[in-house]
């Protein structure tokens, strides 16, 4: 008898239908086509054993397995429920009347029991755009993909389950998820706040500015000055996860398998913190089977690097175009690949390799342009992506002793809302730019244009601090920004003198 069960692929982060046929007939072999790998082809095993100690057994008859479209590469054991319930089906050992309306995908463990996958939240949005009744997937897995409205979401435990649904001795309720209740409930919870931070009020103000514009942002500063305390309280003050970029970002993650198995949906600001030591495959992915980079995991979010020279070079190199495009192509033999990566890039940096190059209290020991050699560590043109640099200097004991309390995040994020509902207003009719940040050239001619005190006093600050011709059009988008917050139409002198004190490391110099 032939029947037809439905799983599905993820290729990036979007989900291909697959149609499992499943014919059992007279014949002693077992055949696996439709290019399965090694983990789908020894489904044989896991589905034998899990029958076998769940009271079913493995037809001893001809199979014949068919994965359609033959084209696309099946990878992965997320295969092994459909096929085990195509086979009882096709021996006529449950009834196959309700297949075709569920979507199934699940790994089996030795004894029957289903184990976690990952990509299922793609694979529910697609199962509820090709019309099915519902989906049946491990337990585990089934909050994430429950925030998809309109569609069934049945977790199951173990195959018996499963088999007996089918076969009507057994009713599996679907899982309900509240999500717009539960996102909105979520969205306020964190450990880090602005408040925690004494001093540094300069560098408060330079990634609120960051923050509020969507600029790229790189702290300069000794050991133990406070970057990376500063860096995680960064997505803390930025505007909150809309549902859509929610719905997105956690697209991403569960195709990573990085949604934890109580959560339904990501409801924070990513932050990512890759070690120094990984490689440009791990940072925009990629692979052999392929899975999404740093860069995109850090989707509407933020990407932290700590001390950024010491990432290898090649490494770097490769963030030049997805921090223009906000996307990244993985193209190989086989296959290419979009990840979305939209980022807000937050790196930080000892000023030399003894760390306290322009310290005030302690004298640098670094010999000779070891100081300019450290700095050139970082590329001209990845450091032409990032529109702010800021020096951090250590906070003195009568800051850290002090009992008055810091602006909160809270306080900070409604002040930076109201600068980017600017900006969306400004650019809402241009596709693809949403912030400062992201303003062409044309773009900037048009709404970053300084009046004529302006335009004098930039000139002499060109001039006399030897700034870089880079710095220009950096200078200008950060001005823009500053103006937001100050809810000025125009860019005044005082927003530019700001934007000045941004770019420290374009000073000529600077590194002596």
């Amino acid at each position: 008898m032939l029947v037809k069960t439905f799983g599905a692929a993820v290729q990036g982060i979007d989900a291909t239908i697959i149609t499992i046929e499943v014919n059992v007939s007279q014949g002693i072999r077992f055949l696996h086509v439709g290019l399965p790998d090694n983990a789908v082809r020894e489904s044989h095993e896991r589905i034998a054993s899990a029958l076998d100690y769940t009271g079913y057994k493995l037809p001893r008859k001809q199979i014949v397995i068919n994965m359609a479209p033959a084209d696309i590469k099946k990878e992965g054991s997320a295969y092994d429920l459909p096929i085990a319930v195509g086979i009882m089906a096709a021996d006529e050992k449950i009834n196959a009347d309700k297949l075709e309306q569920y979507l199934i995908m699940g790994e089996l463990s030795l004894d029957g029991g289903l184990r976690p996958i990952k990509g299922v939240l793609p694979i529910a949005i697609k199962a509820r755009e090709e019309g099915f009744k519902g989906f049946i997937l491990p337990k585990q897995n089934a909050r994430e993909a429950a925030v998809v409205n309109n569609l069934d979401v049945i977790g199951a435990e173990n195959i018996t389950e499963v088999l007996e649904f089918f076969d009507g001795t057994r009713e599996l309720e679907p899982t309900i998820v509240n999500t717009r209740d539960e996102f909105f409930a979520s969205q306020s919870l964190t450990d880090f706040d602005f408040a925690d931070v004494k001093g540094q009020e300069n560098v408060k103000r330079a990634l609120e500015v960051a923050a509020a514009g969507g600029h790229n942002i790189i702290m300069i500063g000794p050991p133990g000055a406070g970057k990376s305390m500063l860096a995680k309280r960064i997505p803390t003050i930025l505007p909150p996860l809309t549902l859509h970029e929610a719905l997105e970002t956690t697209k991403i993650h569960s195709v990573a398998g990085k949604v934890d198995n109580n959560t339904s949906l990501i409801s924070q600001r990513p932050f990512r913190s890759p070690h120094h030591t990984i490689s440009d495959v791990a940072l925009v992915g990629g692979g052999t089977f392929p899975q999404p980079g740093e860069i995109s995991l850090a989707h509407n979010g933020v990407l932290f690097l700590d001390e950024l020279p010491e990432f290898k070079r090649t490494v770097l190199e490769v963030m030049r175009q997805p921090l223009e495009d906000r996307k990244i192509s993985v193209s190989r033999a086989k296959f290419a690949i979009d990840y979305p990566a939209s980022f807000m890039l937050v790196a930080s940096m000892n000023p030399c390799p003894c760390g306290y190059y322009n310290h005030p209290d302690k004298n640098c020991v670094c010999s000779p342009g070891v100081v300019q050699k450290y700095l050139n560590r970082i590329s001209g043109p990845l450091l032409d992506r990032i529109d702010i640099h800021i020096e951090i200097t250590p906070v003195p004991f009568e800051k850290l002793s002090e009992m008055r309390q810091s602006e909160s995040s809270e306080v900070v994020r409604q002040r930076v809302m109201k600068a980017r509902k600017i900006q969306e207003n400004r650019f809402s009719e241009i596709e693809g730019v949403h912030c400062n940040a992201q303003m062409s050239s044309k773009l900037q001619r048009e709404y970053a244009n300084p009046d004529k005190a302006s335009s004098e006093l930039l000139k002499n600050a060109m001039q006399r601090l030897n700034l870089s011709a880079r710095a220009y059009d950096r200078i200008l988008k950060v001005s823009r920004t500053i103006a937001d917050l100050d809810e000025s139409e125009k860019i005044h002198s005082e927003h530019v003198a700001e934007a000045i004190n941004y770019r420290n490391l374009d000073r000529e110099g600077w590194a002596g």
